[in-house]
C-alpha cells in the first residue's frame, strides 16, 4: 500500500511539475496567435467570475456564466483533453457559446472591463462573422 502511495505522490507531483513549467512557458509566448489561444480560456473563467459578482448583470447571464465556469473546471468532458487539438475544443465551443450568449444582455462596456486579456479577442468572439465583414 505504501508503495501505491509513493507513486502516487510521485507522479502527482510530476505533474504538478509540468504544470507549472507549461505556465511560465506560457507567459514567455511572443504576441500572436498562439498566445492569444493561450490566454483565451483563463480570460473567460477571469471575465465569469468577475461579471458573476456584477449588479449590472441580470439573473440569466449570471446562470450562463456560471455553466461555462462549471464547464472548463469539470473533470468529465464529452472530448478528453489529452487528445491533441480537439481535446480542448468542447471547453472553448462551450465558453464561446455561452459567452455570446451571457453577453446580449450584458452591456459591452461592462464585458469589456472585465475582460482581462486583450479587447480584440473578445470583440472576435463576440462579433463573429459580423467583424469580419466590416
Amino acid at each position: 500500500m505504501t508503495r501505491a502511495l509513493e507513486v502516487a505522490a510521485v507522479l502527482g507531483g510530476l505533474w504538478l511539475a509540468v504544470l507549472a513549467a507549461m505556465v511560465l512557458l506560457a507567459g514567455r509566448l511572443p504576441p500572436g496567435l498562439l498566445r492569444d489561444v493561450a490566454e483565451f480560456l483563463p480570460a473567460c473563467v477571469s471575465t465569469a467570475r468577475r461579471l458573476r459578482r456584477d449588479p449590472a448583470v441580470p439573473r440569466r447571464a449570471r446562470v450562463a456564466l456560471l455553466v461555462a465556469i462549471v464547464w472548463v473546471l469539470s473533470p468529465i468532458d464529452l472530448l478528453p483533453e489529452f487528445l491533441p487539438v480537439i481535446g480542448p475544443l468542447d471547453d472553448v465551443v462551450a465558453v464561446v457559446l455561452l459567452l455570446r450568449y451571457a453577453a446580449r444582455s450584458i452591456p459591452r462596456a461592462t464585458l469589456l472591463t472585465a475582460w482581462p486579456a486583450e479587447p480584440r479577442i473578445l470583440l472576435r468572439v463576440l462579433d463573429g462573422r459580423r467583424a469580419r465583414a466590416r
